[in-house]
């Protein structure tokens, strides 16, 4: 039990372990929408063009939600105006473009900022530095968005499974994309506190495809995809703290880690499993 207790002696690691929860459980949630919905290129091109609407939310001194948030629109709409703008320029190429182009911008806005805190923690992340005041705002945020996803968890998995239909019953499916771009924003904010920009497709990612690899049901993906969230980040801050490395990273590697033994190894989808099927040996064990 030391193992565990002694590191909570310190009220940074007490501020770092408690975002890192609220981090994972709401990163976890939206997760699972993202995979069901194939959009993990636009989560990774969102974290990376809120960049320069958080550096100048700094420079005015405006919150960081604000201008991650500004930031996220305006990247879902140059997203569209250059897809729309040319039949020659498919999805992927304009997200590549858009989210390369303002994470760009906002490296440098960084490098020319004057700044008595480093920016540079936006990119990779400064758990262990997190103020009472950045883990109010991170609990708000996070509360906010898992009521949003709970609220409109119905509405959102139809989307998700049959766009088509859920337009034909009278849903307004572009309201409801806008919404998940909103919340995507929104959660992403949360998570720079952990891991950074540059991390942060990572805890938006990995819980819902590792808890695809699991379960059919959405209800039990849900949770599924925050065990796997939280048991992964708690015990990534935890290694960084015995080890001396990276927080942000040590998350990630965790959570990489467990997707890719649930990869091998899962009862209905492992690799293992689908390969002892085959051959008719999977009973046997």
């Amino acid at each position: 039990m030391e193992f565990l207790i002694d590191p909570l002696a310190y009220d940074f690691m007490v501020r770092a372990l408690a975002v890192t929860v609220l981090a994972a459980l709401t990163c976890a949630l939206l997760s699972c929408w993202l995979v069901l919905m194939g959009w993990s290129l636009m989560g990774d091109a969102i974290s990376h063009a809120v960049l320069p609407g958080v550096v100048l939310a700094y420079i005015f001194g405006a919150p960081f939600s604000a201008g991650a948030l500004v930031a996220a629109l305006v990247a879902v709409g140059l997203i569209g105006l250059v897809r729309r703008g040319s039949p020659r320029i498919r999805e992927d190429a304009a997200i590549g473009i858009v989210f390369t182009t303002l994470f760009a911008l906002g490296l440098v806005l960084i490098s020319v900022t004057p700044s008595n805190t480093d920016l540079h923690h936006i990119l990779f992340g400064n758990v262990l530095g997190v103020s009472a005041g950045d883990l109010l705002q991170v609990g708000g945020l996070g509360a906010l968005v898992a009521l949003v996803l709970l609220i409109k968890r119905k509405d959102l998995t139809l989307y998700a499974f049959d766009p088509g239909y859920a337009h034909a019953i009278g849903m307004r499916p572009h309201l409801l994309g806008a919404l998940l771009l909103v919340v995507l924003a929104l959660t992403n904010v949360i998570a720079l506190q952990v891991v950074g920009v540059v991390l942060v497709v990572a805890m938006l990612i990995i819980p819902g495809a590792t808890a695809r690899m699991l379960t059919n049901r959405f209800p039990r993906m849900l949770l599924v995809s925050c065990a796997v969230s939280v048991v992964g980040s708690v015990t990534g801050l935890y290694a960084s703290y015995y080890l001396d490395v990276s927080p942000g990273g040590a998350v990630v590697l965790l959570l990489g880690g467990l997707f890719f033994i649930v990869y091998l190894f899962s009862p209905t989808y492992g690799v293992i499993s689908s390969y002892l099927r085959s051959k008719g040996t999977y009973g046997r064990f």
